[in-house]
């Protein structure tokens, strides 16, 4: 029977006012970069299907703080039959009956899979507390129960890695604005965002409260400057390919012996030609296909 885990909080304390903004990236330093953590990233997963391990991803950030970017560059090269993205928009009418951890229950991903929360349970300490949506006494509970919930996925072998970005007052805007005047990005701006924006400072002293209190030994929060879009990328592949390698051998597995046999009939291979084939290095030349050509400009 699996031990019980203790939970241990981290202590971590923010204020996201003083986080600093770590630069920028240059386009083929960057390039280079990404091609080498998704090229993990699917050794990664690889490696699941055989191991049987699982992983859960939460990004939690501002609006525009770039979470969906983040994620399609996960997306784009891992497969779907072991990977899924859970984009968490408001409870439906069924799912506010009940425990609000009852819908990310049955969005866990099965052994062998990695699962994506583009949002996550972190709406009952954020957003519900802020709009008032749940009362003091529930979300100040919410801080025990996510930890626990969190615990029973790490003691169940489930990697946690927790994300949240974090953008400036006029960087938003700014990437507002961009939304505005770009008419195939105009969909995902709201009145809500802007209204949202009115309350920037109480969302601010929650957030940092949930870094605080759901900081753990077990899964702790990375909290991503994210004012350059390329930084925070790189930043977010980097923590999660960091915990979701850590003790996993990545090397490929062996091919099944009679596979190998018809391989070696039908290619008329000598027999030793399949003894130390390796994955290709990644052909960055594709890379720009994942980056079109205006995002140089960010």
């Amino acid at each position: 029977m699996p031990r019980r885990s203790k939970i241990t909080l981290e202590k971590k304390k923010i204020r996201l006012s003083r986080l600093g903004d770590h630069g920028t990236v240059g386009h083929s330093a960057y390039l280079k970069e990404l091609a080498d953590l998704q090229l993990r990233l699917q050794r990664i997963q690889q490696a699941y299907l055989f191991t049987g391990d699982s992983a859960v991803v939460v990004f939690e950030g501002w609006d525009a703080a770039g979470k969906g970017g983040a994620i399609r560059r996960m997306s784009a090269v891992l497969d779907p039959r072991g990977f899924k993205v859970w984009p968490i928009a408001a409870p439906r009418a069924f799912e506010k009956e009940r425990h609000y951890l009852f819908r990310f229950w049955e969005r866990l991903p099965p052994q062998g899979a990695i699962a994506v929360f583009d949002r996550s349970w972190y709406g009952r300490v954020l957003v519900e507390r802020v709009e008032a949506i749940a009362a003091e006494h529930e979300w100040r509970r919410a801080y025990g129960e996510i930890n626990e919930f969190e615990r029973f996925l790490l003691d169940h072998g489930t990697r946690v890695v927790k994300l949240f970005l974090h953008i400036t007052e006029d960087e938003q805007l700014r990437r507002f604005e961009e939304r505005l005047r770009n008419p195939l990005k105009r969909w995902k701006l709201s009145y809500e965002d802007f209204r949202n924006r009115r309350h920037w400072r109480d969302y601010e002293r929650a957030i940092e409260d949930m870094v605080e209190r759901t900081s753990t030994r077990g899964a702790p929060w990375h909290v991503i400057p994210a004012n350059d879009k390329k930084h925070a990328r790189l930043a977010c592949l980097r923590a999660i390919t960091e915990v979701l390698a850590a003790g996993v051998d990545l090397r490929p597995p062996p091919l099944d012996e009679r596979a190998v046999d018809e391989a070696k009939a039908i290619f008329r291979l000598d027999a030793h030609a399949l003894d130390d084939v390796v994955p290709a290095e990644p052909d960055r030349r594709e890379a720009p296909l994942l980056e079109p050509p205006w995002s140089r400009a960010r």
